[in-house]
């Protein structure tokens, strides 16, 4: 029996948020992490404007909740109004820069303008938070990679990483994103 997984999931968006718009990034986001965990997952989404403070309130109650991976999904580009990444980094007890790198590297392999992405990653307590795009293709390429370019995605270390800071024991649908664990961090499924 997988271990049960609480998942936050935050769409940051002033138009979406007002209802100028339907949200993409929720559903996206819930789609493929339920296509991709075969853990038990309760989901806390929540959409929420471009604000500082808003955001960075959202992610400590997501972790005191007791999620231990939270995504969001918009604000991390130049605009005045994208603060995503500063939201985030004020609530971090560690930063995981090689997430927002590999973020950066997949999404390169399809436009130029990847490099003005801010993608970051973080760790609060035991929980991991990661920014991703606010594009749906975006956000499921830069969580499983691109396989028929041997371009790894980030999600493969994510249940690891999970591991290391205390949370559950992530399994995923190795036909969507085979997670990467050492020999001796592998649970011996029975």
């Amino acid at each position: 029996m997988s271990d049960p997984v609480k998942i936050g999931i935050v769409s940051v968006s002033d138009r979406a948020s007002s209802g100028v718009y339907e949200d993409k990034g929720l559903p996206a986001l819930q789609d493929w992490l339920t296509r991709a965990l075969q853990n038990p997952i309760t989901f806390l989404p929540r959409l929420i404007p471009d604000e500082q403070a808003t955001i960075s309130a959202t992610l400590v109650e997501l972790v005191d909740a007791g999620c231990s991976l939270v995504l969001t999904t918009g604000g991390t580009g130049p605009a005045l109004r994208d603060v995503t990444p500063e939201a985030t980094l004020a609530v971090a007890h560690k930063e995981m820069p090689g997430f927002g790198e590999q973020m950066r590297q997949i999404s390169l392999q399809f436009v130029p303008t990847a490099i003005l992405s801010r993608q970051t990653a973080v760790i609060r307590g035991q929980a991991l938070i990661l920014n991703l795009p606010g594009q749906p293709k975006a956000i499921a390429e830069t969580l499983e990679g691109l396989p028929a370019r041997n371009v790894p995605g980030i999600f493969a270390a994510v249940p690891y990483c999970i591991d290391l800071i205390g949370g559950p024991y992530l399994e995923t649908d190795d036909a969507v994103c085979k997670a990467f664990r050492p020999k001796s961090a592998i649970r011996n499924s029975a």
